[in-house]
């Protein structure tokens, strides 16, 4: 069971592997809530996320025999380079099976913290399960990603630190994926202040919790497909769900589109980088009413590779018109290229990128297109530039902006 006693008890623990993330006040996100929002960055911790906590309080519960087997476990991430270091400070040996799509900082990571891993399976289903065969075979310690009591209560040591430190916190939101952390953080908060609402966030297309609650238990959904791949499970842990389903208070969903947009305020305004999954919580503050609140949104993890960061940048900066592409027909002769230049100069906008095809049409004295990708401040500097190309009768045709 989550008892008081386990949770107090873990809170110490962890700090043994744990770096105190302090709550950061975001003055941005407050003024666009109307309440005052704290962030919990747990992506700042040593392994990149707060999955650290719940594995070292797991293998702290094992036998010194559990542990001498060694220990296995299945995961794509997050749970893997946490389990791979708390290993690492009891001094036993761990197995990572990670999906054969990893990227390959994941894996390197993973190892670098002592343990072994295995490829296997497309997907962390295959992994998990391939996981769970070789700790049969070979009589290793499985320790799961987040259906186990004892993981919870090390995720829910979360809870203990942001009471501690915000006593009179009214609402705290956690990402959600199989629950684990959910579960842990809401039933620690409600043991220790009843009125703290604890506010679920899971991605659209991966709504597993709130599936099992509208179902009054937990089931599969046929698929789990979103940029927050750290929350994109199909089914939420058994073990855990009466406990989530008792303590969790209201649930939002958060499409993909709108985790772009965190992202760009996480490195803007707070010089963060924040994975997609962390990032759930930030942009469901905007579906909150929180005038004259305090809410806490947990950052769950960064590890995110660099290639995926770039293409988050690049669709946020597009999403809110900061970089557009526009397509202008104009005469074959010279000069003309040279006066649509100056029309985007005059107004303050900055051409990043230009695609000259004389052959758009046949009568190259007519018309030939030019594509220019260019920076705005915003939509409605886009908007200005736009008036001032039509003003001086390029007639302008904005197009799907790409920058390669």
């Amino acid at each position: 069971m989550l008892t008081l006693e386990k949770f107090e008890q873990a809170s110490e623990l962890v700090k043994n592997v744990t770096i105190p993330t302090k709550l950061v006040y975001s003055e941005y996100l407050s003024r666009q809530t109307g309440g005052k929002v704290f962030l919990k960055p747990e992506n700042m911790q040593y392994t990149g996320a707060y999955k650290v906590r719940g594995a070292y309080y797991k293998i702290s519960t094992l036998s010194e025999e559990e542990r001498a087997k060694g220990l296995i476990a299945a995961s794509a991430g997050n749970h893997a380079q946490g389990v791979a270091y708390a290993a690492s400070q009891f001094n036993c040996h761990a197995t990572i099976v990670m999906p054969t799509i990893t990227p390959l900082i994941k894996v390197n990571r993973t190892k670098n913290y002592g343990a072994d891993v295995v490829l296997y399976g497309d997907v962390y289903d295959d992994s998990c399960a391939y996981a769970k065969k070789l700790a049969e075979e070979k009589g290793y310690t499985f320790v799961h990603a987040f259906d186990d009591l004892a993981v919870a209560t090390g995720q829910g040591t979360i809870a203990m630190e942001i009471v501690q430190e915000l006593p009179t916190v009214d609402y705290i939101l956690v990402p959600v994926g199989g629950g684990g952390l959910i579960t842990g953080v809401s039933t620690l908060a409600k043991m220790l202040n009843p009125k703290i609402k604890v506010i679920g966030v899971e991605p659209a297309a991966a709504a597993s919790m709130t599936a099992a609650i509208k179902a009054g238990k937990p089931v599969t959904l046929p698929s789990a497909n979103t940029i927050a791949d750290g929350t994109a499970v199909k089914h939420v842990g058994d073990a855990l769900f009466p406990y989530a389903k008792e303590n969790i208070d209201e649930i939002i969903l958060v499409e993909d589109d709108e985790l772009i947009g965190a992202f760009l305020d996480m490195v803007e305004n707070h010089k963060m980088v924040v994975e997609n999954s962390g990032l759930l919580t930030v942009a469901a503050l905007k579906k909150m009413d929180l005038k004259g609140k305090k809410a806490v949104s947990i950052l769950s993890g960064g590890n995110m590779d660099v290639i995926t960061m770039s293409s988050i940048v690049q669709h946020g900066l597009i999403q809110r018109d900061r970089i557009f592409s526009v397509s202008v027909l104009l005469p074959d002769k010279p000069g003309e290229l040279v006066r649509v230049a100056a029309t985007i100069a005059d107004a303050q906008g900055n051409v990043i990128k230009l695609e000259h095809n004389q052959f758009v049409s046949t009568n190259r004295n007519a018309a030939v297109e030019l594509r220019i990708t260019m920076e705005a401040f915003g939509t409605e500097h886009k908007h200005q530039l736009m008036k001032a190309l039509e003003k001086e009768g390029f007639s302008p045709r904005e197009i799907g902006a790409k920058l390669y």
